[in-house]
């Protein structure tokens, strides 16, 4: 794909550069500009997954992130940006949008996507100098906003969406009329007045059925003999990932998936994030027979990849839920977000959570059905999170 000429646009005394990788823009911006202690918000998340290939062409991914500079040049904001040829990995399902354009003789690919490759996981996508004030900040979202539009359209894209934004990237790209869609994950929380010291303090808050099949489920796996291990990525030893890989790539192959992250690509994640990634592992008589990959910041556990080569009963819920529960419980974390989908995570009480996406659509017509289409999803994920929340297994008072 060509470049277009499009090398800066000037909005409000800033500048607005694409930049063509993650490794483009220096470590000291990254470190300046994103969360602390975040394992997808980084110097070496997004530039280890290009550099592995799995956000890079073969897969559809072609980055063109976006820098924000002052009229000193220094880099005051960063948009991650992707351009996509298709919509595997990036979760804001709008496999139906493009069957609609293509049904309609119209190209949806390419498209643009700022959000984490391979990640559900909320956040913020416009890194922003977090030691300026409000105003300021806001000019920068506003001029990141519409260097993505410039950008779609110089490369004659169909859309850009922006996946699972923060509370005020999400307010910024609803104040410049980007389309909203809606979907469900279900998460868990330690926070507010109710906290939980262990697990079961978090169980006693479980009504005495469904408090009896969790402790079931762990009783079955803790008399089956199998080892449970907990370790950060610096504790495991590179030898070690192509069995780790060989489990994550057998789910992907079980539901006729591809599994874009190759062993060495673990391996470089964990080596850099070192306690920001987090695996639970189980061994049998000494061989490794399952595992749940998750990466933590100092407030959330995010759960992204599990693998199993046998038969265990409950084992994957003790791996993917109850030892990332008694995790976080033992590390102070507050919530724990296990990944999109999957409705039997309300019974190990996890909360039905409505999360956002944002879009720019191009042309008018399409917008406006989008948005008709969207503001009836709206409605109806609402009622799902409200009927699906009924269904938790926590006591009910009075």
């Amino acid at each position: 794909m060509a470049d277009p000429q499009y090398s800066a646009c000037p909005m409000s005394d800033l500048t607005i550069t694409p930049r063509h990788s993650a490794e483009a823009i220096p470590r000291d911006v990254w470190a300046r500009l994103c969360p602390p202690c975040h394992p997808f918000l980084n110097a070496d998340f997004l530039e280890i997954l290009e550099r592995h290939g799995a956000a890079g062409r073969k897969w559809g991914w072609v980055a063109r992130h976006l820098e924000a500079s002052d009229e000193q040049g220094i880099v005051v904001g960063v948009l991650p940006l992707y351009v996509r040829f298709n919509s595997h990995g990036d979760f804001i399902h709008d496999w139906s949008w493009a069957s609609a354009y293509e049904q309609l003789g119209r190209a949806y690919y390419p498209k643009l996507l700022s959000g984490l490759p391979h990640t559900p996981a909320s956040g913020p996508r416009m890194l922003v100098d977090g030691s300026l004030d409000a105003s300021s900040a806001s000019a920068i979202r506003r001029a990141l906003i519409d260097g993505a539009m410039a950008l779609a359209v110089d490369y004659n894209a169909s859309s850009w969406h922006v996946a699972f934004p923060g509370e005020q990237d999400y307010t910024a790209l609803q104040d410049t009329g980007l389309l909203t869609s809606h979907n469900v994950q279900f998460h868990w929380g330690n926070e507010g007045d109710g906290t939980y010291d262990d697990f079961d303090g978090y169980l006693a808050t479980f009504s005495a059925e469904k408090r009896r099949k969790v402790r079931a489920e762990r009783r079955r796996v803790s008399e089956s003999g199998l080892r449970i291990e907990v370790r950060h990525g610096d504790e495991i030893d590179p030898e070690e990932w192509p069995a780790l890989h060989a489990l994550y790539a057998s789910t992907f192959e079980k539901f006729n998936n591809i599994a874009v992250l190759s062993s060495a690509c673990l391996a470089d994640l964990a080596l850099a994030l070192r306690r920001h990634m987090v695996v639970f592992m189980a061994f049998d008589r000494g061989r490794l027979v399952a595992m749940s990959l998750c990466f933590r910041s100092d407030e959330t556990l995010y759960g992204r990849y599990w693998g199993c080569s046998g038969n265990y009963h409950s084992l994957h819920f003790e791996l993917c839920f109850y030892q990332g529960i008694a995790y976080c419980l033992r590390e102070g974390l507050r919530r724990f977000e296990p990944g999109a989908g999957g409705e039997h995570k309300l019974a190990r009480g996890f909360t039905p959570t409505v999360v956002h996406s944002s879009h720019w659509i191009a042309d008018p017509a399409m917008r406006e059905l989008i948005g008709h289409h969207l503001q009836r999803q709206g409605v109806m994920v609402e009622s799902y999170r409200d009927e699906a929340a009924d269904h938790l297994p926590f006591r009910r008072e009075g």
